[in-house]
C-alpha cells in the first residue's frame, strides 16, 4: 500500500487575529519574488516569529502557495521528495489527479529500484517547469532535516529552478546550501533575526494588545531592553503581566539571556494555570502534533481534548493551530521544551506510559513512523521491534532503508537476537546501503536464531 502521508505537515498555519503588522518585511518578501529570486531564507533562532511572518505574508499574497512542515523524519531523500511533491499538489484541484505536478516523480519514487537522485530531480524540475502558474513553496523548520543528501538535492533544485516556483526556507540556522553564490547572482532574499526584532513602537503596540495595560515609557523601555525585541520573550512577558498589579516590580525581576528569560517566564505562565489545564499541558507535552482524539488517548480521557485545545488557543498559550477546522495543533517549540522539562521533573514515572499510549494511537491510524518514534521514546523495545517488522516492507518499497536502519540500530542486541524476521530485514537494509560485511553478520545471526540452541 502507498505510504500514509501525515496531512498536517501540508497545512498552512492560520493567521492569528491581532498580529502586529510588519509591512516592511512583507514588502521585502514580495519584492524578492517579483525580482526573480529563486530562494527566500528566513533564518533566526527560536521564537523570533519566522513561521508567523511567512504565514502572514502568504495570507495576503495573490500567488498560490503550498506549505511543508519538516522534521527529522525527512532526512531520507525519498521521503523528503515524497512530501515535497505532495505539498505542490495541494495547490491544484483533487479532480485532476492524472495531471498533478510531480506525478511522474511520484511514479519513479514508487519503483522497487528508485532511480539516481539526479534522475528524480531532473524529472521533478521538468514537471515544475510545466506548472500553469507560479507557486510559492514554504519549507518550514528546515534545520530539523540535517541531511547531506537532502541539502545536495535542494541545492540542485535551486540551481536549476524554473520561474514557476519560488522556495521559502525557515530555519534556526543557515542551511548547507550555496548561499554566497545565490547572493551574488541576486537569487536570494534573506530575512534575519535583526529584521524580525520588534522596535519600540511595535513592542508597545504588542504589549497593549496582549495585556490591555498602559505601561509607562520606562516600563516599555525596560522590556524592550531585556527581550531585545525578541517576540517570544515579549509574548511570555505579556502572559505573565496579565492580571498583575505590580507590573514595574515584575518587569525588573528578570534579566539575562534568552534561555534564562524563557525559563523564568514560562515557569510564571505555568504557575498561573488551573490544575486541570496544567495536567493536560504536561501530559501532552510529549506530542509533536496534537488532535483531540490523540490527546484523549494519551491522557486517558481525563480531559475533553477538543475543548482543552480550543481553550489553550483562546488563551494564547503557545498552541499553534495547523488547520482551519481546529482539528490539529502543535505547541510552540519553546513551550514544548519547558513543558517536557517540567514533566520529567514532576512525573518521570508517567513518561513511559504516555509515550506508549501515543504509540498505540498512531499505530491504529497506520502512522508507523510516529508509532515507532514513541515506542522508542518509551523504551518499549519489544513493541518498537514489532512495529519495525510491520513497517519494513513498505519502507523498503519507498526506498527508505536508511531511515529504517536508524530505528533498528537503536534496539538492544538482546532484542534483535531473538527476531529472525527483523534480523533478515536488517541484513537487507544494510545490503541496500552498501554495508556488505554487516549484512552478512546479521544474516548469520538470523540463521543461528532459526537453528535454535545447540
Amino acid at each position: 500500500m502507498p505510504e500514509t502521508l501525515l496531512q498536517t505537515k501540508l497545512f498552512q498555519p492560520r493567521q492569528r487575529p491581532g498580529l502586529i503588522a510588519r509591512p516592511l518585511l512583507l514588502q521585502k518578501l514580495t519584492d524578492g519574488v517579483k525580482m526573480g529570486a529563486r530562494l527566500t531564507l528566513v533564518s533566526a533562532p527560536a521564537g523570533f516569529g519566522k513561521t508567523t511572518l511567512v504565514a502572514s505574508w502568504l495570507a495576503g499574497s495573490a500567488v498560490p502557495s503550498a506549505w511543508l512542515s519538516l522534521d527529522e523524519r525527512e532526512q531520507a531523500l525519498q521521503r523528503f521528495l515524497t512530501y515535497f511533491v505532495a505539498a505542490l499538489q495541494t495547490v491544484f484541484p483533487a479532480d485532476v489527479a492524472n495531471e498533478l505536478p510531480g506525478a511522474q516523480t511520484q511514479a519513479l519514487l514508487a519503483l522497487p529500484e528508485s532511480p539516481a537522485p539526479e534522475t528524480l530531480l531532473t524529472t521533478l524540475l521538468n514537471e515544475i517547469a510545466l506548472l500553469p502558474e507560479p507557486i510559492i513553496l514554504v519549507l518550514d523548520d528546515y534545520h530539523l532535516v540535517d541531511s547531506r543528501p537532502v541539502d545536495e538535492a535542494l541545492a540542485f533544485l535551486v540551481d536549476h529552478l524554473p520561474p514557476s516556483l519560488h522556495i521559502v526556507l525557515t530555519s534556526r540556522e543557515d542551511p548547507n546550501l550555496p548561499l554566497p553564490r545565490l547572493r551574488v547572482r541576486g537569487l536570494l532574499t534573506e530575512i534575519r533575526a535583526a529584521d524580525l526584532r520588534f522596535d519600540a513602537a511595535e513592542t508597545a503596540l504588542f504589549l497593549e494588545q496582549m495585556t490591555g495595560l498602559k505601561l509607562t515609557a520606562a516600563e516599555l523601555g525596560a522590556l524592550e531592553r531585556r527581550t531585545e525585541g525578541w517576540v517570544a520573550g515579549l509574548q511570555l512577558a505579556a502572559l505573565s503581566l496579565q492580571g498583575r498589579l505590580d507590573a514595574h516590580q515584575f518587569i525588573n525581576a528578570f534579566a539575562g539571556d534568552n534561555r534564562y528569560v524563557v525559563d523564568y517566564l514560562l515557569d510564571e505562565v505555568l504557575r498561573q494555570q488551573p490544575a486541570g489545564r496544567r495536567r493536560f499541558l504536561l501530559e501532552t507535552a510529549i506530542l509533536s502534533r496534537l488532535c483531540a482524539d490523540l490527546c484523549d488517548a494519551v491522557s486517558q480521557g481525563e480531559s475533553d481534548g477538543q475543548s482543552m485545545l480550543e481553550q489553550l488557543e483562546r488563551s494564547n498559550l503557545f498552541v499553534v493551530p495547523l488547520d482551519d477546522r481546529r482539528h490539529w495543533y502543535r505547541y510552540h517549540q519553546l513551550f514544548a521544551d519547558v513543558l517536557q522539562a517540567h514533566l520529567m521533573r514532576e512525573q518521570p514515572e508517567a513518561v513511559v506510559s504516555l509515550h506508549q499510549r501515543a504509540s498505540g494511537w498512531y499505530a491504529a491510524q497506520g502512522l508507523m513512523a510516529e508509532a515507532i518514534h514513541h515506542a522508542l521514546a518509551a523504551g518499549d523495545h519489544s513493541r518498537a521491534a514489532d512495529l519495525m517488522e510491520l513497517a519494513w516492507r513498505e519502507m523498503d518499497r519507498q526506498r527508505q532503508s536508511a531511515a529504517w536502519l536508524r530505528w533498528v540500530e537503536r534496539l538492544p542486541a538482546a532484542v534483535l537476537a531473538n527476531r529472525p524476521v527483523l534480523l533478515t530485514s536488517y541484513a537487507w537494509a544494510l545490503l541496500e546501503t552498501g554495508q556488505l560485511e554487516a549484512a552478512d553478520a546479521q544474516l548469520e545471526a538470523a540463521e543461528r536464531c532459526l537453528a535454535g540452541p545447540d
